[in-house]
């Protein structure tokens, strides 16, 4: 009795193997966003972040995503916006340096894969979902995620910015990742 109950965890271990486990490619990837300003699109891009990814299309229960950003790297090729975000109306980088997004799940609406986690921004943790693109190639991948975040639910942009119809309440969140494997 004692062998088959070590034989039947022999066979269901393989099953309860984790997501294969990445290393993010720097110089290839890039986190970003768009938004808009007096009805103008804009794009933005953090320069500074880090992303630990555990993924696997056909181990969705077991895939992670952990993703910390320096919001003080951000970059948008506006001077005034680039001085901008960074302060107290927006990201308030002084009190809280840092934007952290982890999975909570994945699930599927069709072909598309969803990743549900928790975004912190400004100290403020809310439920995102990002859609997912996974395209493995050779002995690595790419990963695209995109998805849209309203602004004012953060504290982005409070005060004299907080009027949408300056700056839009959406802001799209987008990330083209290179993928090696650990």
């Amino acid at each position: 009795m004692h062998r088959l109950a070590l034989l039947f965890l022999a066979l269901a271990l393989p099953c309860a193997a984790a997501a294969t486990d990445y290393s993010v490619q720097p110089a290839a990837s890039t986190l970003g966003f768009s938004g808009t300003f007096q009805g103008a699109s804009f794009n933005g891009q953090f320069g500074q972040w880090t992303a630990a990814i555990s993924y696997d299309a056909a181990k969705l229960a077991t895939s992670k995503f952990d993703v910390t950003v320096t919001l003080a790297s951000v970059k948008t090729g506006d001077k005034d916006r680039d001085g901008a975000l960074p302060g107290s109306d927006f990201f308030n980088v002084a009190k809280f340096p840092q934007a952290h997004f982890v999975t909570t799940g994945f699930h599927q609406n069709g072909a598309q894969v969803i990743a549900d986690g928790n975004l912190t921004l400004r100290g403020v943790t809310k439920p995102v979902s990002l859609n997912v693109t996974f395209k493995p190639h050779g002995s690595g991948a790419t990963l695209d995620v995109a998805g849209t975040v309203k602004r004012l639910d953060f504290g982005v942009g409070t005060g004299d910015y907080a009027d949408t119809s300056v700056i839009g309440a959406d802001v799209k969140i987008n990330g083209h990742l290179q993928l090696a494997p650990k």
